[in-house]
Formats: structure tokens, sequence, C-alpha cells
């Protein structure tokens, strides 16, 4: 009689932790379940492993945290990748002109990121998730705002003092910042602050303005026409990189791997539309030679594609503001390429903006 009834309670104890394990998964899974649903206990224990084991499955899925450390390397990345991209959309530039080698970022870009959208599905076993109403909000205003900005940096360099806008066009950071807190409610700490101040103070240097008296030029300017060109251009830049952790972020319950591959596909997807299509009205020719060009488009599209899929990793786990700073390691590398296969001099005062932009990055990365 005694051995029956340790028998009974034995079983009656495992039923129910198998039904806490059971409610703690779904309910972190977002899916809806009773403490008390015991509908799987007549079952024996096996049924409440089995249960509990398909719930993890799903739990690993839905709820993917990433370590706290990955967005810095996954950064890096992207401003290596954008960095090659670019000196790739360099040599098409004289064939294509300015907006038609950016719209090989898209067009060409469009397969690898759909490729990687596949992948993220099929290797990682997350499911594609279905667009919401936020998500498509957050994606058209990003995409939009992207070209918008693109348009006032091609404005500003149109300048005759465009020097100065291109420096103003760095306060970028500063309003990622911002705009992150306003829209999205990212928290900004005081070493994340003094880490964009002096980052963007560093690059605002580094930009090829009066070399004798450049805080002089940069504080008498800012209200020159150039330069009120690069501050909304810094500002179009900064909704974007916002708007694409948005998007990210409106993708509830989904993990950020599959998260960040979604608002890359949609974004390039839109782009391409938008862009495209101006450029077939406007002047069709460039898309012909778009089209042409696509033995060397290719490889300029495959690094667009990484850089920006990279880079919506990155903002899916961290801040934008974080991101956007270290971000500007991409200055770093230009100069190292244009140093080491140009044999570039470097100046004082740009030696001073490399090594406070330098203070910037390290700041965010140990102090944010």
């Amino acid at each position: 009689m005694l051995r029956a009834q340790r028998s009974i309670a034995r079983k009656v104890s495992t039923c129910e932790r198998a039904r806490h394990v059971r409610y703690f998964l779904t309910v972190s899974a977002n899916e809806p379940s009773q403490p008390g649903d015991d509908s799987n206990c007549g079952a024996g224990p096996l049924a409440d492993v089995r249960s509990s084991r398909h719930a993890s499955r799903r739990l690993e899925g839905a709820a993917l945290i990433a370590p706290e450390w990955l967005w810095i390397p996954v950064t890096i990345g992207a401003a290596l990748a954008q960095t090659v991209r670019n000196a790739a959309q360099r040599h098409l530039t004289p064939v294509l002109g300015t907006l038609g080698a950016t719209l090989v970022r898209f067009l060409y870009g469009l397969p690898f990121a759909v490729l990687w959208l596949w992948a993220v599905a099929a290797v990682g076993g997350f499911p594609v998730p279905a667009p919401t109403w936020p998500f498509v909000v957050w994606i058209v205003v990003s995409s939009v705002t992207q070209i918008g900005a693109t348009a006032l940096l091609l404005r500003v360099m149109a300048e005759r003092n465009f020097a100065l806008g291109i420096a103003y066009a760095k306060t970028e950071v500063i309003q990622v910042a911002i705009f992150g807190l306003v829209f999205l409610g990212d928290p900004v700490s005081a070493g994340a602050l003094a880490a964009i101040a002096v980052a963007t103070v560093g690059v605002m240097l580094l930009a090829p303005i009066d070399r004798k008296r450049p805080l002089r030029t940069l504080l008498a300017g800012w209200t020159t026409r150039s330069a009120l060109l690069g501050i909304a251009s810094g500002s179009l830049f900064g909704i974007a990189a916002v708007g694409y952790r948005g998007a990210a972020l409106a993708l509830e319950g989904v993990a950020f791997p599959m998260a960040a591959a979604c608002t890359l596909v949609a974004a390039q997807a839109l782009q391409t539309v938008l862009l495209g299509g101006w450029l077939l009205v406007r002047s069709g020719e460039v898309v012909v030679r778009v089209f042409r060009e696509w033995r060397k488009s290719l490889f300029a599209g495959l690094m667009g594609a990484t850089a920006s899929g990279c880079w919506f990793t990155a903002m899916a786990i961290e801040p934008a503001a974080h991101v956007r700073t270290l971000a500007l390691v991409e200055i770093l590398f230009g100069y190292a390429i244009a140093r080491r296969f140009f044999s570039e001099r470097v100046t004082r005062i740009e030696l001073t903006g490399m090594l406070l932009l330098l203070a910037g990055l390290v700041m965010v990365t140990l102090w944010r």
C-alpha cells in the first residue's frame, strides 16, 4: 500500500513540474496557455518530456538572445563590407553615374538578400513571419528617407563649399541617438553620449575643410546652404537607421537573425522598385546600362547586401546610436586603404581626428 502511494505521489509531482515547464515555455514563446492545463499529464511523464522538448524548440526560435558582445564584430564586418562596396561602386560610377551605381547596390544585392533569408530559415530553422503593419510602415519610412538622404548628399557635393556640408552630414550619429530615444525609447547613457560627441568631433576634423582653422570654419559656417543641406542629409540617414531597427523590433517574438533578414529583403526590394522606377521615368538609358554591366555589378551587389545584412543584424541586437557610432570605423578603413595603395600622407589635423575617432569607438564599446 505504501509503495503504491509513493508511486502515485511521484507521478503527481512529475505532472506538476511538467505543467509549470510547459507554462513557462509556451508563455515565453508567446503561445496561449494556462498553468492548470494538464491535458498531457494523463499520458504519463514521457509525454510531458516530449511536450517540453517541443516547446523548448519553439522557444529557441522565438526568444533567441544574442550575446552582449555580438553586435561589435557584426558592426565591424558591416563597415568592412561597406568599404569594399564603396570601392566597387567607385569603378561603376564613371559608366553608370551616381544614381545608376546606387541602383546597382539595391538591384544586384536583392538576390543575395533573398538567399540570406532562405539560409536563415532553412539552416537556422526559423519560420518566416508574416509582416505586421508597424513593420511595413518602418520599412517604407526608412527606405524613402535613405534615398532622400542620398539625394541631399549629392546636392551637397554639387555646392561650392561642399566639404563643409559633408562635415555637417556626419552629425548623423548624434541625430540617431536623439531619434532612437524619441521614437523607440532606446536609452542613451552618459558614456554613450560622450563617445558619440568625441567620435563626431573626430569625424568632422577628418572632413576636407579649412586645414588651418577647422573648428572656426565649422562653427562659423553652420548656417550656410551647404551646411544646412548636410544637416538635413544626416537627419534623413539617422531616421533611416532608427527605422530599420524599428522594423526589426516590430516583428515581435521573431528571432533576431530572421527579423534582420526580413528587414533586409523588404528594404532592398522597395528601394529597387522606387529608385529603379524613378530612373526608368527620368533616364531609362541608365537602367539599360545597369543591366549591361551585370558582371561588374554582381560583386558590388554582394558586398552591399552583406553590409546591409550586418547593419540590420547589429541594429536588431543593439540600439542604432551605438551601432552607427562604431560604424565610423569605416573611415579608418578608408584612410588605411588610401595610405596603403595611394601613399597619401596624413596631416596633423587628420591624425588628431583619427585619434579622437578611435577614442570614441573604444568608449562606445566599453561605456555604452
